[in-house]
């Protein structure tokens, strides 16, 4: 207990020092280890987090994430996500609500481009949020959609946030970074369809939140966008049509990005792109640590065996699928409330999936797509929500107003999230009619995997009797069953080396 209360002590000083996150993630993986595992090598045992930065270089899919990082930060500085929220604003700007409709559309193409949720947010609400404010839409309602909109981008292809549980999930667990981004889609549109829906609804108590449709100030917009249009086009184009990876696709974003910003619109020179591009480096170097360091977390949970401890505890619970699933996701929305969303999907997407998969019957991508509509609820719940500081500071409004914007259109993602859990055909349906089968996927209510039972033969070669009651058996370890099938060999051959009477 005095170990426990020295990490968490050590922790939350390090938090309040306002340590960075790699720095509390890396102190919290080196005292597990040194208090919870011990040995007089534990120490030496830290060299393994060498072992896991350098086995990272090697995985496709993490160097993907680089590039989208990098393209999202010339974007951002190229004025692409000005000409995409403008050409949106002509599109929908006659509805009531049009201009924060328009918000959520431009935030959905960015998201196509970028990959990043916090870009997102940074880009478009930069363009946004002041033209909410200037046609009269309520501050907090303002902040609101646009953070909650900006949170998207962890669900809409090339999202990080699925690049980085395609790394934290192996085995069976395992997903291909292509299949979350084709089952992501439909999700994505049905929460944004929701906060439009909601936007409509607000604009209709704003006076003057409507803007006459202008045909020729659209054809103007699009082609002003034409360019940045292309963008999503090609990256998700080629990335559905097999023509290159998700690694691939990152190079090419970024080419493109850097290509459209600086020769077609001209909006950056080429003096200007190492600077950006160092910028860039510097979310890129602090992504890289907390993501080995994370691993290194995981190399201590397993070390104690939590992944087990979990397992059998929701074994011993006798839960339905639907009952686990409900509670998984209730732990997480805590948990991304409480730790970064990429640590939390990299210390406990390995943790869960198996258990849901294997256990109750989940399927692997229905599991991961669900798993990553948490953590797009973890950017928007205080008090750890990237997104929320990220608006305060570029909406310049307290952090304490901005977590109260947020609550509507939070409640709106999490009515969301139940819908999705439970009706896995929004993410596996498109799946299923790309791959040739059925369209609708049946949740597994009552699925659940029962413990093989295992029959012990008594030493003796005797038939073993009936158990007295049809009560479960304590579960036996792997050493128990080995001892024990040890003991039968034993016996046997002791049996046969007898004399004869």
């Amino acid at each position: 207990m005095t170990s426990v209360i020295l990490l968490v002590a050590v922790v939350l000083a390090l938090a309040l020092m306002g340590s960075r996150l790699f720095v509390i993630v890396g102190v919290a993986t080196a005292l597990s280890f040194v208090l919870f595992v011990g040995g007089d090598d534990t120490v030496l045992q830290l060299d393994r987090i060498v072992t896991k930065m350098e086995s990272l270089t090697g995985k496709n899919v993490f160097l993907s994430i680089p590039f989208f990082v990098a393209s999202g930060a010339i974007m951002t500085k190229g004025g692409i996500a000005k000409r995409l929220t403008d050409l949106a604003r002509e599109l929908v700007g006659w509805l009531p609500g049009g201009l924060a409709v328009a918000s959520i559309i431009a935030c959905i193409v960015f998201a196509a481009i970028s990959g990043s949720s916090p870009v997102t947010l940074v880009a478009v609400g930069g363009v946004m949020f002041p033209a909410l404010i200037a046609s009269g839409y309520p501050d907090r309602f303002s902040i609101g959609i646009i953070a909650s909109a900006g949170s998207l981008g962890c669900m809409i292809p090339p999202a990080i946030s699925m690049l980085i549980y395609s790394i934290s999930v192996q085995g069976s667990a395992a997903v291909q970074p292509s299949d979350l981004f084709f089952a992501g889609l439909v999700p994505a549109l049905f929460i944004a369809g929701l906060l439009a829906i909601y936007a409509i609804g607000v604009g209709l108590t704003v006076p003057g939140s409507r803007q006459p449709f202008n045909g020729r100030k659209l054809i103007e917009a699009l082609r002003g966008a034409s360019w940045a249009l292309t963008l999503p086009a090609i990256v998700l184009g080629g990335i559905y049509g097999g023509l290159f990876t998700p690694t691939e696709a990152g190079a090419i974003a970024f080419a493109s990005s850097v290509a459209i910003a600086v020769f077609v619109h001209r909006d950056v020179t080429v003096g200007e792109v190492p600077a950006i591009l160092a910028e860039a480096a510097t979310l890129i170097g602090s992504l890289i640590l907390i993501v080995v360091l994370a691993f290194g977390l995981n190399d201590f949970l397993a070390e104690i065996d939590a992944p087990g401890f979990i397992r059998d505890t929701v074994e011993t619970a006798n839960l339905s699928a639907w009952q686990f699933l409900l509670l998984v996701n209730v732990l997480l929305i805590v948990l991304g409330a409480l730790m970064d969303s990429i640590s939390a999907t990299l210390v406990f997407a390995p943790i869960f999936a198996p258990v849901a998969i294997n256990h109750y019957g989940i399927d692997p991508i229905h599991f991961g797509i669900v798993f990553v509509v948490n953590m797009e609820i973890g950017y928007l719940a205080p008090p750890v929500a990237t997104n929320l500081f990220v608006a305060a500071a570029i909406f310049r409004r307290p952090f304490a107003e901005v977590a109260k914007a947020i609550l509507p259109t939070l409640g709106i993602i999490c009515a969301a999230l139940v819908v999705i859990m439970y009706v896995p055909t929004l993410s596996k349906g498109p799946l299923n009619l790309r791959e040739g089968r059925d369209f609708y996927e049946p949740f597994p209510w009552t699925h659940v995997v029962a413990a093989p039972v295992l029959t012990v033969v008594p030493v003796d070669g005797s038939t073993p009797s009936k158990p007295a009651s049809d009560a479960p058996k304590p579960r036996k370890t792997l050493q128990e069953m080995m001892a024990e099938a040890k003991a039968k060999v034993d016996a046997d051959e002791a049996k046969d080396t007898d004399p004869k009477p």
